[in-house]
Protein backbone atom coordinates (compact mmCIF):
# COMPACT_ATOMS: atom_id res chain seq x y z
CA UNK A 1 0.00 0.00 0.00
CA UNK A 2 2.98 2.65 0.70
CA UNK A 3 4.86 1.86 -2.13
CA UNK A 4 1.91 1.97 -4.16
CA UNK A 5 0.95 5.56 -2.42
CA UNK A 6 5.03 6.90 -3.47
CA UNK A 7 4.24 5.99 -6.69
CA UNK A 8 1.42 7.82 -7.22
CA UNK A 9 3.04 10.42 -5.66
CA UNK A 10 5.68 10.92 -7.94
CA UNK A 11 3.52 10.40 -10.80
CA UNK A 12 1.93 13.59 -9.52
CA UNK A 13 5.52 15.40 -10.47
CA UNK A 14 4.94 14.53 -14.36
CA UNK A 15 1.27 15.22 -14.54
CA UNK A 16 1.38 19.05 -12.79
CA UNK A 17 4.61 18.97 -15.09
CA UNK A 18 2.37 18.82 -18.31
CA UNK A 19 -0.41 21.19 -16.42
CA UNK A 20 1.69 23.93 -15.67
CA UNK A 21 3.09 23.98 -19.06
CA UNK A 22 -0.15 23.65 -21.22
CA UNK A 23 -1.48 26.69 -18.99
CA UNK A 24 1.94 28.51 -19.14
CA UNK A 25 1.68 28.53 -23.34
CA UNK A 26 -2.41 29.05 -23.18
CA UNK A 27 -2.05 32.12 -21.20
CA UNK A 28 1.23 33.88 -23.01
CA UNK A 29 -0.09 33.03 -26.40
CA UNK A 30 -3.67 34.24 -25.98
CA UNK A 31 -4.38 37.66 -27.34
CA UNK A 32 -4.14 40.67 -24.91
CA UNK A 33 -1.75 42.43 -23.04
CA UNK A 34 -1.35 42.53 -19.04
CA UNK A 35 0.74 45.67 -18.93
CA UNK A 36 -2.28 47.48 -20.59
CA UNK A 37 -4.69 46.13 -18.15
CA UNK A 38 -3.03 47.17 -15.28
CA UNK A 39 -2.27 50.67 -16.49
CA UNK A 40 -5.27 51.57 -18.45
CA UNK A 41 -5.60 52.30 -21.95
CA UNK A 42 -4.37 55.36 -21.79
CA UNK A 43 -1.00 54.62 -20.57
CA UNK A 44 2.44 55.67 -22.48
CA UNK A 45 4.35 53.59 -24.17
CA UNK A 46 7.20 54.03 -21.91
CA UNK A 47 4.96 52.99 -18.99
CA UNK A 48 4.21 49.94 -20.28
CA UNK A 49 7.23 49.16 -21.47
CA UNK A 50 8.60 49.74 -17.47
CA UNK A 51 5.58 47.32 -16.44
CA UNK A 52 6.37 44.40 -18.80
CA UNK A 53 9.86 44.56 -17.86
CA UNK A 54 8.83 44.39 -13.67
CA UNK A 55 6.80 41.35 -15.01
CA UNK A 56 9.48 39.14 -17.12
CA UNK A 57 7.10 40.26 -20.27
CA UNK A 58 9.79 41.54 -22.46
CA UNK A 59 11.98 38.32 -22.04
CA UNK A 60 11.67 35.47 -24.61
CA UNK A 61 9.25 32.99 -24.06
CA UNK A 62 11.14 30.10 -23.25
CA UNK A 63 12.93 31.56 -20.52
CA UNK A 64 10.05 33.04 -19.39
CA UNK A 65 8.96 29.24 -19.06
CA UNK A 66 12.14 28.13 -17.25
CA UNK A 67 12.02 30.95 -14.81
CA UNK A 68 8.09 30.29 -14.01
CA UNK A 69 8.76 26.46 -13.44
CA UNK A 70 11.45 27.37 -11.51
CA UNK A 71 9.06 29.68 -9.41
CA UNK A 72 6.39 27.26 -9.46
CA UNK A 73 8.43 24.39 -7.75
CA UNK A 74 9.25 26.79 -4.81
CA UNK A 75 5.57 28.05 -4.71
CA UNK A 76 6.60 31.44 -5.53
CA UNK A 77 3.76 32.44 -8.25
CA UNK A 78 4.76 36.47 -7.75
CA UNK A 79 2.24 38.99 -7.51
CA UNK A 80 -1.31 39.66 -8.91
CA UNK A 81 -1.29 41.64 -11.97
CA UNK A 82 -4.64 42.57 -10.42
CA UNK A 83 -4.61 43.12 -6.60
CA UNK A 84 -0.68 43.55 -6.45
CA UNK A 85 -0.60 41.15 -3.15
CA UNK A 86 1.16 37.76 -3.31
CA UNK A 87 -1.07 35.24 -5.27
CA UNK A 88 -0.43 31.78 -2.66
CA UNK A 89 -1.70 34.22 -0.21
CA UNK A 90 -4.96 35.02 -2.06
CA UNK A 91 -5.20 31.21 -2.52
CA UNK A 92 -4.88 30.26 1.15
CA UNK A 93 -7.58 33.07 1.73
CA UNK A 94 -10.26 32.41 -0.99
CA UNK A 95 -9.68 28.39 -1.30
CA UNK A 96 -11.18 27.54 2.26
CA UNK A 97 -14.20 29.31 1.16
CA UNK A 98 -14.61 26.70 -1.92
CA UNK A 99 -13.54 23.70 0.51
CA UNK A 100 -16.07 24.20 2.98
CA UNK A 101 -19.01 24.59 0.25
CA UNK A 102 -17.91 21.71 -1.80
CA UNK A 103 -17.95 20.01 1.45
CA UNK A 104 -21.05 20.73 2.20
CA UNK A 105 -22.64 20.14 -0.70
CA UNK A 106 -21.41 16.76 -1.42
CA UNK A 107 -21.89 15.61 2.27
CA UNK A 108 -25.74 16.60 0.68
CA UNK A 109 -25.09 15.27 -2.29
CA UNK A 110 -24.12 11.46 -0.91
CA UNK A 111 -26.14 11.35 1.35
CA UNK A 112 -29.30 11.97 -0.36
CA UNK A 113 -28.15 10.44 -3.59
CA UNK A 114 -27.03 7.02 -2.44
CA UNK A 115 -30.63 7.12 -0.13
CA UNK A 116 -32.68 7.77 -3.56
CA UNK A 117 -30.53 5.09 -5.74
CA UNK A 118 -31.02 2.27 -2.94
CA UNK A 119 -34.47 3.23 -2.72
CA UNK A 120 -34.85 3.10 -6.09
CA UNK A 121 -33.35 -0.04 -6.93
CA UNK A 122 -35.25 -2.35 -3.81
CA UNK A 123 -38.32 -0.45 -5.47
CA UNK A 124 -37.45 -1.29 -8.98
CA UNK A 125 -39.91 -0.53 -11.05
CA UNK A 126 -42.63 1.35 -8.90
CA UNK A 127 -43.98 4.54 -8.60
CA UNK A 128 -40.85 5.55 -5.94
CA UNK A 129 -38.37 4.18 -9.08
CA UNK A 130 -40.03 6.45 -11.91
CA UNK A 131 -40.21 9.09 -9.46
CA UNK A 132 -36.55 9.03 -8.14
CA UNK A 133 -34.88 8.54 -11.73
CA UNK A 134 -37.10 11.20 -13.43
CA UNK A 135 -36.33 13.43 -10.79
CA UNK A 136 -32.78 12.53 -11.19
CA UNK A 137 -32.61 13.44 -15.20
CA UNK A 138 -34.73 16.40 -14.04
CA UNK A 139 -31.04 17.33 -11.56
CA UNK A 140 -29.24 16.70 -14.14
CA UNK A 141 -30.83 19.00 -16.73
CA UNK A 142 -31.12 21.75 -14.33
CA UNK A 143 -29.06 24.72 -15.10
CA UNK A 144 -27.37 25.85 -12.24
CA UNK A 145 -27.06 29.04 -12.58
CA UNK A 146 -31.12 29.17 -13.37
CA UNK A 147 -31.51 26.91 -10.08
CA UNK A 148 -29.47 29.38 -7.94
CA UNK A 149 -31.59 32.15 -9.32
CA UNK A 150 -34.74 30.26 -8.47
CA UNK A 151 -33.54 29.19 -5.04
CA UNK A 152 -32.96 33.62 -4.31
CA UNK A 153 -36.29 34.68 -5.55
CA UNK A 154 -38.13 31.64 -3.36
CA UNK A 155 -36.21 31.36 -0.46
CA UNK A 156 -34.23 35.05 0.20
CA UNK A 157 -36.26 37.60 -1.42
CA UNK A 158 -40.19 36.19 -1.26
CA UNK A 159 -39.91 34.46 2.14
CA UNK A 160 -36.87 35.91 3.08
CA UNK A 161 -35.69 32.51 5.30
CA UNK A 162 -31.99 32.94 3.59
CA UNK A 163 -29.62 35.74 2.83
CA UNK A 164 -28.60 36.79 -1.01
CA UNK A 165 -24.98 35.97 -1.02
CA UNK A 166 -21.69 36.14 1.12
CA UNK A 167 -20.51 33.82 3.83
CA UNK A 168 -21.24 35.79 7.18
CA UNK A 169 -23.31 38.80 7.71
CA UNK A 170 -21.04 42.01 7.89
CA UNK A 171 -21.86 43.20 11.52
CA UNK A 172 -20.99 39.67 12.63
CA UNK A 173 -16.87 40.38 11.77
CA UNK A 174 -14.67 38.08 13.46
CA UNK A 175 -11.33 37.26 13.29
CA UNK A 176 -11.13 33.64 10.97
CA UNK A 177 -9.07 30.81 12.67
CA UNK A 178 -9.28 28.25 10.47
CA UNK A 179 -11.20 30.17 7.68
CA UNK A 180 -14.04 27.57 7.28
CA UNK A 181 -16.52 29.40 8.89
CA UNK A 182 -19.24 26.77 10.29
CA UNK A 183 -15.95 25.28 12.18
CA UNK A 184 -15.41 28.73 13.55
CA UNK A 185 -18.54 29.63 14.19
CA UNK A 186 -18.51 26.38 16.57
CA UNK A 187 -15.38 26.92 17.71
CA UNK A 188 -17.09 30.76 18.79
CA UNK A 189 -20.21 28.95 20.45
CA UNK A 190 -17.73 26.54 22.27
CA UNK A 191 -14.97 29.29 23.62
CA UNK A 192 -17.68 32.27 24.41
CA UNK A 193 -21.26 30.60 24.10
CA UNK A 194 -22.47 32.88 21.04
CA UNK A 195 -24.13 31.15 18.40
CA UNK A 196 -24.76 33.63 16.23
CA UNK A 197 -21.59 33.30 13.96
CA UNK A 198 -22.74 29.68 13.28
CA UNK A 199 -26.45 30.23 12.60
CA UNK A 200 -25.33 33.23 10.06
CA UNK A 201 -22.91 30.69 8.38
CA UNK A 202 -25.17 27.92 8.03
CA UNK A 203 -27.93 30.42 6.72
CA UNK A 204 -25.35 31.52 4.39
CA UNK A 205 -24.43 28.14 3.03
CA UNK A 206 -27.59 26.67 2.52
CA UNK A 207 -28.63 27.79 -0.69
CA UNK A 208 -25.37 27.97 -2.44
CA UNK A 209 -24.61 24.29 -1.10
CA UNK A 210 -28.36 23.07 -2.53
CA UNK A 211 -27.62 24.80 -6.19
CA UNK A 212 -24.44 22.89 -6.38
CA UNK A 213 -24.96 19.41 -4.82
CA UNK A 214 -28.59 19.08 -7.14
CA UNK A 215 -26.47 17.54 -10.36
CA UNK A 216 -24.09 15.23 -7.80
CA UNK A 217 -27.21 14.10 -6.08
CA UNK A 218 -28.80 13.07 -9.76
CA UNK A 219 -25.48 11.74 -11.03
CA UNK A 220 -24.71 9.53 -7.43
CA UNK A 221 -28.34 8.54 -7.08
CA UNK A 222 -28.39 6.94 -11.16
CA UNK A 223 -25.23 5.66 -10.78
CA UNK A 224 -26.15 3.78 -6.94
CA UNK A 225 -29.41 2.77 -8.57
CA UNK A 226 -27.37 0.29 -11.58
CA UNK A 227 -24.72 -0.96 -9.57
CA UNK A 228 -27.72 -2.00 -6.97
CA UNK A 229 -29.64 -3.93 -9.63
CA UNK A 230 -26.65 -5.19 -10.70
CA UNK A 231 -25.42 -7.00 -7.25
CA UNK A 232 -29.39 -7.53 -5.97
CA UNK A 233 -29.12 -10.30 -8.73
CA UNK A 234 -25.24 -11.99 -7.59
CA UNK A 235 -26.03 -15.33 -6.08
CA UNK A 236 -24.42 -14.47 -2.79
CA UNK A 237 -27.79 -11.95 -2.47
CA UNK A 238 -30.05 -14.94 -3.16
CA UNK A 239 -28.02 -17.09 -0.65
CA UNK A 240 -28.36 -14.56 1.65
CA UNK A 241 -32.17 -14.01 1.21
CA UNK A 242 -32.77 -17.44 1.52
CA UNK A 243 -30.92 -18.28 4.86
CA UNK A 244 -33.29 -15.57 6.61
CA UNK A 245 -31.09 -12.77 6.74
CA UNK A 246 -33.54 -9.77 7.23
CA UNK A 247 -33.90 -7.62 4.08
CA UNK A 248 -32.21 -4.52 5.56
CA UNK A 249 -29.06 -6.37 6.52
CA UNK A 250 -29.27 -7.85 2.85
CA UNK A 251 -28.93 -4.74 1.23
CA UNK A 252 -27.26 -2.52 3.53
CA UNK A 253 -24.70 -4.72 4.67
CA UNK A 254 -23.85 -7.11 1.72
CA UNK A 255 -25.38 -5.36 -1.60
CA UNK A 256 -24.60 -2.15 -0.98
CA UNK A 257 -21.14 -2.51 0.41
CA UNK A 258 -20.60 -4.46 -2.96
CA UNK A 259 -21.63 -1.68 -4.89
CA UNK A 260 -20.24 1.03 -3.79
CA UNK A 261 -17.34 0.74 -6.16
CA UNK A 262 -18.90 2.77 -8.94
CA UNK A 263 -20.16 5.55 -6.51
CA UNK A 264 -17.05 6.21 -5.03
CA UNK A 265 -15.64 6.94 -8.25
CA UNK A 266 -18.18 9.38 -9.41
CA UNK A 267 -17.86 10.84 -5.85
CA UNK A 268 -14.62 11.60 -6.13
CA UNK A 269 -14.66 13.22 -9.59
CA UNK A 270 -18.01 15.31 -8.62
CA UNK A 271 -15.93 16.48 -5.34
CA UNK A 272 -12.80 17.31 -7.73
CA UNK A 273 -14.70 18.89 -9.75
CA UNK A 274 -16.65 21.09 -7.09
CA UNK A 275 -13.34 21.87 -5.69
CA UNK A 276 -12.44 23.08 -8.93
CA UNK A 277 -14.05 25.88 -8.53
CA UNK A 278 -18.00 26.27 -9.23
CA UNK A 279 -18.02 29.14 -10.49
CA UNK A 280 -21.50 29.87 -11.69
CA UNK A 281 -22.44 28.94 -8.05
CA UNK A 282 -19.92 31.23 -6.63
CA UNK A 283 -20.86 34.12 -8.42
CA UNK A 284 -24.42 33.76 -7.94
CA UNK A 285 -24.33 34.11 -4.52
CA UNK A 286 -21.32 36.41 -4.22
CA UNK A 287 -19.59 33.31 -2.54
CA UNK A 288 -15.61 34.48 -2.20
CA UNK A 289 -13.99 31.26 -3.87
CA UNK A 290 -11.47 29.92 -5.78
CA UNK A 291 -13.73 29.43 -8.99
CA UNK A 292 -14.76 32.99 -8.97
CA UNK A 293 -11.07 34.22 -7.99
CA UNK A 294 -9.86 32.39 -11.12
CA UNK A 295 -12.69 33.82 -13.66
CA UNK A 296 -12.05 36.74 -12.45
CA UNK A 297 -7.63 36.57 -13.59
CA UNK A 298 -8.81 34.84 -16.72
CA UNK A 299 -10.84 37.99 -17.54
CA UNK A 300 -7.75 40.34 -16.46
CA UNK A 301 -5.34 38.48 -18.10
CA UNK A 302 -3.78 37.67 -15.08
CA UNK A 303 -0.79 35.81 -15.41
CA UNK A 304 0.45 34.55 -12.18
CA UNK A 305 -3.04 34.00 -10.50
CA UNK A 306 -4.34 31.60 -13.47
CA UNK A 307 -1.47 29.47 -13.51
CA UNK A 308 -1.11 29.32 -9.81
CA UNK A 309 -5.14 28.49 -9.37
CA UNK A 310 -4.76 26.11 -12.16
CA UNK A 311 -1.61 24.69 -9.81
CA UNK A 312 -3.45 24.27 -6.96
CA UNK A 313 -6.94 23.32 -8.67
CA UNK A 314 -4.72 20.21 -10.43
CA UNK A 315 -2.88 19.35 -7.20
CA UNK A 316 -5.97 18.92 -5.62
CA UNK A 317 -7.94 16.48 -8.22
CA UNK A 318 -5.33 14.47 -8.70
CA UNK A 319 -4.59 13.90 -4.71
CA UNK A 320 -8.26 13.47 -4.33
CA UNK A 321 -8.34 10.56 -7.24
CA UNK A 322 -5.29 9.13 -4.99
CA UNK A 323 -7.45 8.74 -2.19
CA UNK A 324 -10.60 7.49 -4.59
CA UNK A 325 -8.20 4.54 -5.53
CA UNK A 326 -7.34 3.98 -1.65
CA UNK A 327 -10.99 4.07 -0.68
CA UNK A 328 -11.21 0.98 -2.97
CA UNK A 329 -9.21 -1.50 -1.05
CA UNK A 330 -11.25 -0.15 2.37
CA UNK A 331 -14.61 -0.60 0.49
CA UNK A 332 -14.01 -4.48 -1.14
CA UNK A 333 -10.83 -6.31 0.57
CA UNK A 334 -11.04 -8.09 -2.60
CA UNK A 335 -8.95 -5.29 -4.32
CA UNK A 336 -5.30 -5.74 -3.66
CA UNK A 337 -3.06 -1.98 -4.66
CA UNK A 338 -0.02 -3.56 -6.44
Amino acid sequence: MIRYILRRLLLLIPTLLGVLTIVFFMVALSPGDPARVMLGERASPAQLETIRAELGLDRPLGEQYLNYIFRAVRLDFGRSIKTGRPVMQEIRELFPATVELALVAMVIATSLGILIGVLSAVKQNTWLDYTSMVGALTGVSMPVFWLGLVLIMIFSVGLGWFPTGGRIEVRLFFEPITRLFLIDGLIVWIRDGDSAYLQSAIRHIVLPAIALGTIPIAIIARTTRSSMLETLRQDYVRTARSAGIPEKRVIFRYALKNALLPVITVIGVQFGLLLAGAILTETIFAWPGIGRWIYTAISARDYPAVQAGVAVVSTVFVLINLIVDILYSVVNPKIRLQ
